[in-house]
């Protein structure tokens, strides 16, 4: 991967040379340089569905003790995940284990 001189972004290789999309700077490539690099070139980047339908609810992750907003069980997976900014918690996504609702929860 190589990144713009001039801007940063990440540059693509056309015809012998990098090319920036978003500024237009060019640099010549280096094929020494570009031997040590890894690609994602030929690889496969998406497997299709993966099939759950055979996995104990157990094993796909933590449940805990919340009530489910739209038919009221007692139990559901859940997951955290940092989508704002790094200085705030994390939110929280669940899934009934009952009904398969799903909902998210913030902290305001």
């Amino acid at each position: 991967m190589e990144f713009c001189d001039e801007c940063g972004s990440m540059m693509h290789g056309e015809d012998g040379v990098w090319v920036c999309r978003s500024c237009g700077f060019e640099k010549a490539r280096d094929a020494g340089t570009e031997s040590a690099m890894t690609t994602t070139e030929g690889q496969d980047t998406d497997s299709g569905p993966v099939d759950m339908s055979e996995v104990d609810d157990e094993e796909i992750g933590p449940t805990t003790e919340v009530r489910c907003p739209e038919c009221g069980h007692d139990r559901a997976r859940y997951e955290m995940k940092q989508i704002r900014a790094a200085d705030e918690s994390e939110t929280r996504f669940f899934t009934c284990t009952e009904c398969e609702h799903k909902w998210r929860e913030d902290d305001h």
